[in-house]
């Protein structure tokens, strides 16, 4: 399965952190997955956010066997969940209470903040959060 229509160029790559929901519109061909498109090459995904992504997968009705075949044809790097990644996505905490950020939100934006790149997400409410990290949002 190519994630690049037959005769278009693909994109340079554009080190980013992928959330859950923009990798979901992508494999569901949601609202804002053409968005996603360029940001796929280089791009990394908490192993938090993958199994995010491979839980709604399955809820919506593919097989783990297949929703693991699909999502290993994403170019994208899945980042281990470490310890100092637990304590950076602890850190993030308070500030993103009052917009309702989940674990696997702060995990993205602690793995974006620790490399130093964009997060790329279909969340609206992440614009709110003044972390010091650049939000690119999809939809």
């Amino acid at each position: 399965m190519s994630y690049y229509a037959s005769g278009v160029k693909k994109p340079s790559v554009t080190r980013a952190v992928l959330d859950a929901s923009a990798l979901l519109a992508l494999l569901f061909k949601e609202p804002g997955a053409k968005l996603v498109v360029p940001h796929l090459p280089g791009s990394m995904l908490s192993a938090i956010n993958l199994s995010e992504v491979v839980s709604k997968a399955v809820e919506n009705g593919l097989m783990l066997e297949d929703a693991r075949r699909m999502l290993s044809e994403f170019p994208c790097q899945i980042v281990p969940f470490d310890v100092d990644a637990a304590y950076l996505t602890a850190s993030l905490r308070a500030a993103t209470r009052p917009f309702g950020l989940s674990l696997g939100d702060r995990a993205c934006l602690a793995l974006a903040l620790s490399e130093n790149v964009p997060a790329v997400t279909a969340d609206q409410s992440w614009a709110k959060c003044d972390l010091g990290v650049k939000v690119i949002q999809i939809r």
